[in-house]
């Protein structure tokens, strides 16, 4: 038996059943539960959270129908069957994540130096990865980031989205990770001919273990280059050129959760985001049933059958008729009235219901018209803020992992001990606020707060330490020009440095003069 099936044993024995005579062997238990989990709803929905983002929606797929024989439905192929998106979902998506994580984070702590060395971690491309984590969150629930080292040495984290990762939980609140599999499908060829390989890799406290999905089947992955199945997650080479294998003392895959309940955005507004594309594809159908193809009433039709006489309608435009005795021909059309109107209701009904179901807000609000005070904005923004801080508190929680990962990095590559080093990660949000009004709050807190705390509230200030040090710099370049206009420093004490010979204070009128008495 395979050391790694040996080692997964008491770590899923209490997940599998036992019958009176036979058990589930290891191996087994994880392939039924990639079976299980592979065709799963909650998959199925995280995988279309994803694909509705990038615009495939299930109206690409929709067939006009009609009532046929036995009244049972069948497919129309002769009517306009438009298939139109209205991306509200993604609209929303990138409105969430934006208003979370579209700003840079600061860190703070106590430690100037680890800040600093954290700094250099959670660079640009670090807060790139994370604001599409958020994005990956949003569409399925939850997204995990898995810190690897680069070709350079570097300590970088990579992404993977919901759908690719079957975790398995030490605990009923999902807080610790047992072990975990990742199903991932690559291009490969068998013999000259293109085909789809699904992968599968189970992470655990060994380290990776690869695998080929055969069916429903696990075969241990044994490539040319890998002569085992089993990679250790960090490789070290000494002075000698000798390769040394690492893993972590920890599961390296951190879940970054939209909710606690890991529920994907989708879930919420999927049936109104169809809705919408129903409704404006519906109306372009009945914009194009014109005379060439809506339901037209022969009289005295002078052709052999139905299908000749449509031809020659989208041909020539124009059908013969002919009279017999005292019965005239002709053909007349049953009109199609499109109210535009009740489409225009029934879509700003469901725009509405959209934003208000995903927690988002509107852009177009009428609480923006005109001058907006704090008040209306704020009100504007209650829903977005309300969700932004369920989705905050969870990656919170998920820096505290992170940090963890890079403290062990830190003390690995010898830059520092920092385990219990307190720091905090704060979310700047990207909210609009009414600036004006902002600014003179600020200018009216002058004397009654500290100018750190009133910097930090103005609208055009970033980084309020950096934005003391420029104020502090300009008051000193003031002073010093004012001293160098009056050519003397009137809080000099004489003979000091920085004073001037043949310098002295202006006299003022009855002062004595030098070598008179007084």
């Amino acid at each position: 038996m395979l050391s790694f099936v040996d080692f997964l044993t008491s770590k899923v024995t209490n997940l599998i059943l036992q019958g009176a005579r036979s058990r589930m062997s290891d191996k087994e238990f994880l392939e039924k539960e990639i079976a299980r989990w592979k065709n799963s709803p909650h998959r199925i929905m995280q995988i279309k959270g994803h694909l509705y983002y990038d615009n495939e929606h299930d109206i690409l797929t929709r067939k006009r129908t009609m009532i046929g024989e036995g009244g049972k439905l069948q497919e129309v192929e002769n009517l306009p069957n438009n298939r139109l998106i209205d991306n509200q979902y993604a609209k929303m998506v990138n409105q969430k994540a934006n208003y979370l994580l579209g700003q840079p984070f600061a860190i703070e702590g106590e430690n100037t130096g680890y800040v600093e060395l954290l700094k250099e971690v959670f660079n640009k491309r670090f807060m790139k990865t994370l604001k599409n984590g958020g994005k990956a969150a949003l569409n399925g629930g939850l997204a995990w980031l898995y810190p690897y080292y680069t070709d350079a040495g570097e300590l970088a984290f990579r992404l993977f989205p919901s759908y690719e990762i079957l975790p398995f939980w030490k605990d009923s609140e999902h807080t610790i990770l047992d072990f975990a599999v990742r199903l991932y499908q690559v291009m490969g060829y068998e013999g000259t001919i293109a085909k789809v390989i699904e992968k599968v890799e189970v992470y655990d406290l060994t380290g990776i273990h690869k695998f080929i999905l055969d069916g429903e089947i696990l075969i241990p992955d044994v490539s040319t280059e890998n002569e085992t199945f089993e990679t250790p997650y960090v490789t070290s080479v000494d002075s000698e050129g000798e390769v040394t294998g690492l893993n972590w003392e920890k599961i390296p895959l951190i879940p970054l959760k939209y909710n606690e309940g890991e529920i994907p955005l989708l879930k919420r507004v999927k049936s109104l985001q169809d809705g919408i594309n129903v409704m404006l594809s519906d109306f372009e159908n009945g914009m194009q049933e014109d005379s060439r193809n809506t339901i037209l009433v022969l009289k005295n039709y002078d052709g052999q059958d139905l299908g000749e006489f449509r031809r020659n309608l989208a041909t020539f435009g124009a059908v013969k008729i002919r009279c017999s005795g005292d019965t005239n021909g002709g053909v007349e059309t049953l009109e199609i009235t499109v109210n535009s109107e009740n489409y225009k209701a029934i879509l700003e009904i469901f725009k509405k219901a959209l934003i208000e179901n995903a927690m988002g807000y509107d852009a177009k609000d009428d609480r923006l018209s005109g001058n907006p005070n704090q008040m209306n904005i704020q009100s504007m923004y209650s829903d977005i803020d309300l969700d932004a801080n369920d989705m905050e508190t969870e990656f919170q929680a998920a820096f505290e992992e992170i940090l963890w990962f890079v403290n062990i990095h830190f003390a690995n590559t010898g830059k520092g001990d920092f385990d219990g080093e307190k720091v905090d990660i704060i979310f700047n949000r990207d909210i609009l606020i009414n600036e004006t009004e902002a600014i003179e709050n600020c200018s009216k807190s002058v004397g009654i707060l500290s100018d750190e705390t009133i910097i930090g509230q103005h609208p055009w200030i970033d980084d309020p330490k950096k934005e003391l040090e420029r104020l502090k710099k300009q008051r000193e370049e003031e002073q010093a020009e004012f001293e160098r206009q009056q050519g003397y420093n009137p809080f000099q004490q004489p003979g000091k440095a920085g004073s001037q010979p043949g310098k002295s204070p202006p006299k003022k009128e009855g002062d004595p003069g030098e070598g008179e008495k007084v």
